[in-house]
């Protein structure tokens, strides 16, 4: 479809490639979560039964079958994370309403949990095959994991009832996600080479933010929602600066991956709340803007 534009005067800016769904009857959200260096995306669609599937939509614009775990009972799995190799990383449900980690690779899946947890979701893996999710030991408080090397690393943002991680990009200079405070609000925050923390990630007038994806240019995709209730696309540039993105028509964008050449992509709401999965690209550099200021702590530990 046409190529639409969201920028000021000589500067960059984001501009959409194509829309797509997930083909088939009963299809009511496509929702991509990554895109490697060439050009696959990996995501989830829900049908209007409910159930949740994981899918790859390959850079020739050909799909996979859906993917289901093999322990998914439930009807629900995710697909979450894609690196150039291929191997997708993600999530299922159990009866007992915990979440489930897992690699797909070559056809076989592996099933992971970080060591203790009750429930485990994976949700963005690098070419290193080091990867990012969130766990829980107590079905109360979800913790942010890395695994880089094998060797697990745990972390939550001082105060969180929630902290998830994302993604980590192949430098390794950046982990990205969001996490939820004592008042139940969402907020962005970034984890740098050195452990550190920096939070909140929020751009003004934002009631809610989260960061999604990266990529090795420290470049990062998420969404925030305004006052409003409209919920915009974001790309940002740390330490604060951000560029609002929005499909055109729509009160509902999410940039939801990054890859190195700026590829994003990401999903828009229709007028009948239908969810749409969008390819845009960085053009240049977008005229960002500086967000609210943040805070940096550290507070990390080893997983068992």
């Amino acid at each position: 479809m046409g190529t639409f534009a969201q920028q000021a005067a000589n500067s960059g800016s984001i501009e959409v490639i194509t829309t797509f769904d997930y083909p088939g009857t009963g299809v009511v959200t496509t929702s991509p979560q990554k895109i490697n260096e060439r050009g696959d995306i990996v995501g989830e669609f829900i049908d209007s039964s409910g159930v949740v599937r994981g899918f790859v939509r390959f850079s020739d614009g050909s799909f996979s079958a859906p993917i289901v775990d093999p322990n998914d009972t439930v009807g629900f799995t995710e697909g979450r994370g894609i690196n150039n190799s291929g191997t997708v990383v993600g999530d299922y449900g159990s009866p007992d309403a915990n979440d489930h980690g897992f690699f797909l690779s070559g056809g076989t899946f592996t099933e992971y949990d970080v060591p203790g947890a009750l429930s485990t979701d994976v949700f963005g893996i690098n070419d290193a095959g080091d990867f990012t999710g969130t766990f829980s030991d107590d079905d109360v408080t979800l913790q942010g994991f890395v695994s880089v090397g094998g060797t697990v690393t745990s972390f939550s943002v001082p105060a969180a009832t929630a902290t998830l991680a994302y993604q980590i990009n192949n430098s390794k200079q950046l982990v990205v996600g969001y996490y939820v405070d004592s008042s139940g609000i969402l907020h962005g925050y970034y984890r740098d080479a050195d452990g550190a923390l920096h939070f909140p990630i929020d751009p003004s007038g934002s009631v809610q933010t989260i960061l999604f994806g990266d990529n090795n240019r420290n470049w990062v995709v998420g969404r925030y929602v305004d006052s409003s209730g409209v919920t915009h696309g974001l790309f940002f540039t740390a330490p604060n600066n951000f560029f609002t993105f929005d499909y055109p028509g729509s009160t509902f964008t999410s940039l939801n991956g990054i890859n190195s050449q700026g590829f994003i992509c990401g999903r828009y709401g229709d007028a009948s709340g239908i969810a749409h999965g969008i390819i845009a690209r960085v053009r240049g550099t977008p005229p960002t803007k500086a967000a609210r200021p943040e805070v940096k702590a550290h507070n990390f530990r080893s997983a068992r």
